[in-house]
């Protein structure tokens, strides 16, 4: 395994460095194009989500996720711009909407919204991973890095929140034959 502060020694020493960017790689940019598409997408679901919750806890958690995700699409939007990269399309934003007037049949369940943001959540996060493997560009992976912080971080307050509901979805437990465990 390399060292972890020479590996930071010569990002920094690329960062500094006067030459001039090489352009980005077609996969690089295939990297850029669908993680933006995928979290405008994600807001929209966001959107939906407030629109359908009553919950205080969880309008708080899609108002944070919501932030997060703006904050992501704004700083890969300018990125891709800079690059001459053409932006993907995505819906419109949903307008605002009373929740008591959405019928229950239809009606997301606040366990619903949780688990879909997570599983976009973890989504995200492996976008993210798959950008940083692909990047060659410094820039582009301090921007992955950056985004797969964020996404730990939410991640994190959004587990916090699903355990104490009782809504995170857990796989049966495995024990090994032979072992006991006391609870």
């Amino acid at each position: 395994m390399g060292n972890p502060i020479e590996a930071v020694w010569n990002l920094l020493k690329t960062r500094l460095d006067v030459e001039p960017k090489s352009p980005l790689h077609v996969i690089e940019v295939g990297d850029v194009w669908k993680y933006l598409a995928t979290l405008e997408e994600f807001i929209r679901y966001e959107e939906i989500g407030l629109n359908t919750t009553v919950d205080d806890e969880v309008k708080e958690m899609l108002t944070d996720a919501i932030k997060m995700c703006e904050s992501q699409a704004k700083r890969l939007s300018q990125f891709m711009a800079n690059e001459g990269i053409s932006l993907p399309p995505s819906s419109t934003a949903k307008p605002v909407s009373d929740p008591n007037s959405v019928p229950l049949g239809v009606k997301l369940t606040d366990d619903e919204i949780t688990n879909g943001v997570a599983f976009k959540i973890v989504n995200l996060m492996l976008m993210c991973g798959k950008g940083q493997a692909d990047v060659v560009r410094n820039d582009l992976g301090i921007i992955w890095i950056e985004f797969y912080t964020e996404l730990i971080t939410f991640g994190t307050t959004l587990k916090t929140l699903m355990r104490k509901r009782g809504w995170i979805k857990v796989p049966p437990y495995y024990y090994p034959p032979g072992n006991t465990y006391s609870s």
